[in-house]
């Protein structure tokens, strides 16, 4: 058993948006995600950090789903800023029910445990892409915060979509929810292409950060912890 993630898988089995127009890094990536995650066993946890469907919503989003669905080992949704499909739990939950989709849950507001550790996450936000959106930054700092709350005490292993650092940018308010539960793991996707350049990772303070993107890892999820 071992807990692994990756973020940015961009599946788009029926929306028509395949990732192989940006380039040989995602050359038929979606076969290279087929055979990585069938070398994961059943016992094995997979967090899915963002951007995980291109679907619009739910009904779009269904043919990535069951793709998903396909490997055995238990999956934890984290939202990315292209989830389109995104809703309410109850609203997913009750849609995995109905179409008995059974290895994929999502992570919001909340987190799991594993092992003496609890999984928490988030998509986090770049206040620079919107400066005036100063409500939305609030509200995913508040989330982050829910979600590392509901660890009740035990060191938390954290997922987010967004960044909260890179060269020549950091958010803060994330940052220092990150310190002050003393968070010893954080990774993050969304950069791709020439932004991997811009990439943190290793330790500052007490947390360890790291990449997680797909292309980054070459759609090969990376082991976080045993």
């Amino acid at each position: 058993m071992a807990l692994y993630a990756i973020g940015d898988l961009h599946l788009s089995l029926t929306a028509d948006k395949s990732m192989e127009v940006f380039g040989p890094a995602w050359k038929d990536y979606v076969g290279r995600i087929e055979e990585s995650l069938g070398a994961l066993a059943a016992e094995d946890v997979l967090v899915l950090a963002g951007d995980t469907s291109w679907g619009i919503d739910l009904a779009e989003a269904e043919a990535d789903f069951r793709f998903l669905d396909r490997f055995p080992c238990k999956k934890y949704l984290v939202k990315g800023n292209h989830d389109y499909w995104w809703t309410t739990a109850a609203k997913l939950h009750r849609f995995f029910e109905e179409k008995e989709i059974r290895t994929l849950e999502m992570l919001h507001n909340g987190c799991f445990f594993y092992g003496d550790y609890a999984v928490c996450g988030t998509r986090g936000w770049f206040l620079e892409e919107d400066a005036h959106n100063v409500k939305v930054l609030n509200r995913e700092v508040g989330r982050l915060e829910a979600s590392l709350r509901a660890a009740e005490g035990r060191p938390a292993l954290c997922f987010l979509h967004y960044p909260p650092l890179y060269q020549g940018y950091e958010c803060p308010e994330i940052l220092s929810v990150l310190e002050k539960y003393e968070v010893p793991v954080c990774c993050y996707g969304h950069l791709h292409g020439a932004a991997i350049r811009r990439r943190l990772e290793g330790t500052r303070g007490k947390t360890d950060y790291s990449l997680i993107s797909a292309d980054y890892l070459e759609f090969q999820p990376k082991k976080i912890w045993d």
